[in-house]
Formats: C-alpha cells, structure tokens, sequence
C-alpha cells in the first residue's frame, strides 16, 4: 500500500458513501494502492452498507459517544502504509488527490502536508453560511510552502513522523495540538492550497448552531484545563464580545477572497447567529469545562 487514508464515520449513510466512492475513483486514477480505514460509531447499518459497497475497505467500529480526534488516533495506529492521510465523512476528494499527497510528501521532502478545501455544498443558504462560519480562514488566496497552521480534514503524514508523536494524539486533542507539538521539534508544515477537496455538508439551522456550540464549548474546555480559576472568568467574559469580533472576521475574510457579493451577504442572519452559538459554547466552556461536548462533534 502507498497510501493510508483514515475517514472517520460520524454523520452515518448516505454520506460516507459517497465519500468512499471519491475514494474509490481516485485510487483507479491515481494508481496507487490506497489502505481505506473507516472508523465508524454510527452503528451495525452503516457497517454493512459500507462493506456491502466497498469491501475493500476495512471498517473499525467505536462506541456511539467517541471522539473525532479518538476515531482519528485508532485509525493512526491500525494505518500501514508510509503516508496516511485524514479527510472527514463528508469530504469529497477529486481525482489524482492521493497522487498528488503522496507526490507532495516526496517532491517537497516533506514530513506533513496540507491541502485546501473548498465548498461543495452551495445550492442551499444554511450550507453557505455553515461554511464561511467554519471554513473563512480557508478562502484564498492561501499560502503555499512552509505554514504554521494546517487543515485537519485535508492533510497526510509520513508515519514514521506521525508514530513519534502517538502520546500527543493519544491525549484526544484536535490537530491543532499535534501541529504544535511537530511545529517545536522542527517539523516543517507545508501547505499546497492546490491539492483541493470539497466539503459536502448539508445543515439545518438548529443543527449547525448546535455543532458550533458543541465545538466550542469543548474547545473552552480544552483551554481551560491550563487555567488558573480567575483566568476562566476573565476568558469567559470576553467571549461574551466574541459575536461582532467573529463576524467582522469572517467578512473581512469573505472581502478579500473576492467571494461575490451574492452569494455571501444573504448569509449575513445566519451567520450572526452561529457565531452567537458560538461565544456560548466558548462561555460555558471556560466555566464549566467541556463535559461531554467533544464527543457531540460531527
């Protein structure tokens, strides 16, 4: 095998299917010998349905209530391959994608490569809106070469270099942290914002507000583990000033991507609203800690 490609499985049928059959296309494109590892907590129907339909793939299953970041760390350690790379469920990889990781990891000599990803989810208001929310700081024009940050649902590693850091992702933290932890011993992060996957999400409103809070709450919660007591407070109160801050990012992102006027200003409600969500998930998060918010991400 070439290439290991771990998809964690938490939004259920029919979307990973069509996930895997991106997959599938692409490995007769890119010629390579792809490791498929689906880890799923969806549960028995969603198994058989993907080994019904792709058997070549090899399905771990995990408890209903596990991580992303968990899923991502049991598929690390089952990959074989000499480069794995992590996309999500409703990911859509185009053709040539794995040649072109895996050429990456060798033209560039590099140890961690990143691509970009763009919304392939347009034709309903609530997906728009979800995306810019989520994914703003995705928009191009992105850099290319050395980076400091990377995606955590487009990127692939050497796994030598990945199995060095196996009690970093152990601890169940997004990417973010195991990007730091390369970023402090020298690994370089490069970023090739051409090597582009859709993200095919559909939403509804309740729904999304939901995830933004989940997300942030565990991500407070995350934060507030290194916190002094006052520290939580002092964090806590400034999220309450976090919406206008957010949005205004957001659109100064959308403005300098040249996303036509159309297609975004419609979003603006919505938009106002999932930040909202967003600065209570952070609220709740540095006063009362994460609970079990880490595990309600899709």
């Amino acid at each position: 095998m070439d290439l290991a490609v771990v998809v964690p499985s938490v939004n259920g049928l029919p979307i990973v299917l069509e996930c895997l059959a991106a997959l599938r296309a692409d490995a007769s494109v890119s010629k390579l010998g792809i490791e498929l590892l689906v880890i799923d907590r969806c549960g028995d129907d969603v198994r058989r349905a993907i080994h019904d339909h792709f058997p070549e793939a090899t399905v771990i299953a995990v408890g209903r209530r596990e991580t992303i970041p968990a899923m991502r760390a049991v598929g690390f350690r089952r990959a074989s391959a000499p480069a794995v790379a992590v996309i999500e469920d409703h990911v859509i990889v185009p053709a040539g994608w794995a040649g072109a990781m895996v050429a990456a990891l060798r033209d560039d000599g590099a140890d961690v490569v990143g691509g970009g990803v763009r919304n392939a989810a347009v034709e309903r208001l609530v997906d728009r809106a979800a995306f810019l929310c989520e994914y703003s700081h995705l928009l191009p024009p992105q850099p290319a070469g050395r980076v400091e940050t990377l995606t955590g649902n487009n990127v692939v590693y050497r796994r030598a270099v990945l199995d060095r850091y196996r009690a970093t992702v152990d601890r169940g933290h997004w990417e973010d942290e195991l990007h730091a932890a390369m970023r402090r011993d020298h690994v370089v992060l490069i970023g090739r914002p051409d090597i582009e996957v859709g993200h095919k999400m559909h939403y509804r409103v309740r729904d999304y507000l939901a995830q933004r809070f989940w997300y942030a709450r565990a991500y407070a919660g995350i934060k507030r583990e290194s916190m002094s007591p006052s520290a939580r407070i002092i964090r806590a109160i400034g999220s309450v000033a976090l919406p206008p801050l957010l949005l205004q990012r957001i659109v100064g992102r959308v403005r300098r991507a040249h996303v036509p006027d159309a297609s975004w200003i419609p979003s603006l409600p919505l938009l106002s609203l999932f930040v909202c969500a967003w600065a209570a998930g952070e609220v709740v998060g540095y006063l009362c800690g994460g609970g079990d918010a880490l595990s309600r991400v899709a």
